[in-house]
């Protein structure tokens, strides 16, 4: 195992816990579940929600490109035994 594969192995786990805890931070697609628990909608906490979920989403997508490439790279090294 070389130095790239352990760095790159390293950077991988740690985006792998990134994505988990930015999916785990999204909000569900079910509607009107706040009026079962209690929680008011208001025009005010919607547009918040929406753009802290578009926050996430973005993120959600550019941990996952990383993910992928780390995964692609260590491939790629192990492949050619660097």
């Amino acid at each position: 195992m070389s130095v790239f594969q352990i760095i790159l192995g390293a950077i991988l786990i740690l985006f792998s816990i990134a994505i988990i805890v930015v999916i785990i931070l999204q909000e569900g697609n079910q509607q009107g579940v706040g009026v079962v628990t209690g929680g008011a909608d208001t025009f005010f906490s919607k547009n918040k929600a929406r753009s802290i979920d578009a926050f996430l989403a973005r993120w959600t997508k550019v941990f996952a490109a990383v993910f992928v490439i780390c995964v692609i790279g260590i491939n790629v090294l192990a492949y050619f035994n660097l």
